[in-house]
C-alpha cells in the first residue's frame, strides 16, 4: 500500500467510539476556539476583501461566511473563514510544530462542509481527528523543512489534513480518500516571501488551503483521480517541498499515540515562535519593569525564530505580528493578552519601535528536558541591572492546556461582535458538540 492508501484505510475506519475522551475534548476545544478566531477576523479590513470576493463568486449556500449573516457554498465559505480564522495569528497550531494549523486547515473546511451535508456532531469531532492524524503525521515526516526552503507549511499541510476531514463528512470511502489526498498535492500553496516584502497573502494562505481541501474532496467523490504516490513518490509532496524526509513517521501509531493532542491554542495574537518569549516578558514586567527603563534585551531561543522572525523594522500589521522582536517589545508597553492591542497605533509607536530595535535573538543552546519552543529573555536595565527568565511553554500548549474557563473567556472576547447571550449559547453548543445532530446550529447559535 501506498501512504495515502494507509493514511485513507486509517482516516475511513476511524469511528467516534475509538477516540479517547481527551482527544475528543481536544478537537472540540480547537473547534470552538477556531470559530471565535473567525468571527474576529472576519470584521478586519483584509477579510473583508477576501469575504467579498467568496460572496459575488458564489451562488448561496448553506455553509456560513461566520462572523456574517451570510451562507455560501462549502469552497468559498472555507476560503473565507480558513482567511478569517488566520487573519490575526489567533488560530491554533501544534507542539511540537510540524507546521500545521487544525483550525484553519481542518475546522473551517470541516464546518463548511458539514453544515451543507446536515452531518452531527460526533462525525465532525471524528472527521477533525482523523484529519488532524494525518496532517501531522505528514508534517512530522517533513522535518518543518519546507519553510526552510521559502514555503509556508501550513499552505501545504492545511489541504491534505482538510481533504481527510471532508471527505469522511462526505463519506467517501478508502479508494476516494485515497484520491483526495492525490488531488490535494496538487493544490498545496503559499510561500514566505511576505515575512520580507510584507502584504496581507500570510492570511490568505490558510484560505486556500480550506478552499483546495474541500475541493479535493468534491472532486474525488466525483470519480476525479490523483496520484496514488503523491507524498512520497519521486516528485510527492515529501521529495518536492521537503528535504530529507522521515518515510517511517507517515504510518506510526496508528491507534497509539494521538497527535491531535499536540494541538496548541495561542494566547497572544503574533507567531507562535514569539509565544513563549512574550510570557517570559510578562514575567519579567510583573516585577515591576517598564519599557522606558530597558536598555536592551537579549532572547535566546529557537533556530526558526532566529532564522524567519527576526525582524526588526515590521513594515505592516502582518510583518509585526510576525516579528518576535516587536511582540517582546509590545509586551512591555501592552497586555499582548488582549488581541486589540497589535494595531497601527502600537506599530507605529515611537517608544515600542525603538525598543524593538534594541531586541537582539540568538539561537538557544538547547538544555536536557527543554521544548521545542524553549526561551530565555534577559532584560538590562539602564541602572544596571539584569533580570533573566526562561521559559519553558506557554499557557495553550500541550503542558498547560486552556481551562474550559480560560476558552470561554478567549471565546467571548473575540466574539464580541456577536450579542453576549448568542456568544454564550454558542460556546455552550461547541462543549457538547458531541450531542447535537445537525451541526447548522453552529454558526448563528439558533435552535
Amino acid at each position: 500500500m501506498t501512504a495515502s492508501q494507509t493514511l485513507a484505510a486509517f482516516a475511513a475506519g476511524l469511528k467516534y467510539e475509538d477516540i479517547p475522551a481527551a482527544v475528543i475534548e481536544r478537537a472540540k476545544a480547537c473547534i470552538a476556539d477556531t470559530i471565535a478566531a473567525c468571527t474576529f477576523g472576519a470584521q478586519l479590513p483584509w477579510s473583508r476583501i477576501v469575504i467579498d470576493l467568496a460572496k459575488e463568486n458564489s451562488a448561496a449556500g448553506d455553509a456560513s461566511i461566520l462572523g456574517t449573516p451570510y451562507a455560501i457554498r462549502p469552497p468559498y465559505a472555507a476560503l473565507a473563514n480558513g482567511a478569517t480564522a488566520h487573519a490575526f495569528e489567533l488560530d491554533s497550531m501544534c507542539q511540537p510544530s510540524v507546521g500545521a494549523h487544525p483550525g484553519a486547515g481542518l475546522a473551517v473546511p470541516g464546518l463548511a462542509v458539514a453544515q451543507a451535508q446536515r452531518n452531527s456532531g460526533r462525525e465532525l469531532i471524528t472527521a477533525f481527528v482523523a484529519g488532524a492524524e494525518v496532517m501531522y503525521r505528514i508534517g512530522d515526516a517533513a522535518h518543518h523543512s519546507s519553510e526552510k526552503i521559502g514555503f509556508h507549511a501550513p499552505g501545504l499541510l492545511g489541504v491534505f489534513g482538510g481533504a481527510v476531514t471532508t471527505g469522511l463528512l462526505l463519506k467517501l470511502d478508502t479508494e476516494r480518500l485515497t484520491h483526495a489526498l492525490g488531488i490535494a498535492g496538487s493544490l498545496t500553496a503559499g510561500i514566505l516571501e511576505f515575512s520580507k516584502s510584507g502584504g496581507m497573502v500570510k492570511r490568505l494562505h490558510l484560505g486556500r488551503a480550506a478552499e483546495g481541501a474541500v475541493n479535493a474532496a468534491l472532486l474525488a467523490g466525483n470519480g476525479f483521480t490523483g496520484p496514488a504516490q503523491v507524498i512520497e513518490g519521486k516528485f510527492g509532496f515529501l521529495n518536492v517541498f521537503c528535504r530529507d524526509p522521515d518515510m517511517a513517521k507517515l504510518t506510526a501509531g496508528f491507534g497509539e499515540t494521538w497527535h491531535t493532542l499536540k494541538t496548541t491554542l495561542k494566547c497572544y495574537a503574533c507567531h507562535s515562535t514569539a509565544h513563549v518569549p512574550v510570557t517570559a516578558a510578562l514575567a519579567i514586567k510583573a516585577q515591576g519593569v517598564n519599557g522606558d527603563d530597558i536598555e536592551s534585551i537579549v532572547v535566546s531561543g529557537s533556530e526558526k525564530m532566529c532564522s524567519h522572525h527576526d525582524i526588526s523594522e515590521p513594515q505592516d500589521m502582518t510583518t509585526a505580528q510576525y516579528s518576535a522582536p516587536f511582540s517582546v517589545a509590545l509586551a512591555f508597553y501592552r497586555d499582548p493578552r488582549d488581541p486589540g492591542v497589535f494595531n497601527d497605533a502600537a506599530l507605529n509607536d515611537p517608544a515600542i519601535r525603538a525598543l524593538t530595535r534594541k531586541v537582539r535573538l540568538e539561537v538557544r543552546a538547547r538544555q536536557a528536558g527543554d521544548t521545542t519552543l524553549a526561551s530565555c529573555v534577559t532584560v538590562h536595565l539602564k541602572n544596571g541591572r539584569s533580570i533573566e527568565e526562561t521559559c519553558q511553554f506557554f499557557p495553550g500548549m500541550p503542558q498547560r492546556p486552556l481551562t474550559v474557563d480560560e476558552l470561554r473567556t478567549k471565546f467571548l472576547a473575540l466574539t464580541g461582535s456577536l450579542p453576549p447571550a448568542q456568544a454564550t449559547q454558542l460556546f455552550a453548543r461547541y462543549m457538547t458538540l458531541e450531542t447535537m445532530t445537525d451541526v447548522r446550529a453552529l454558526a448563528t447559535g439558533i435552535a
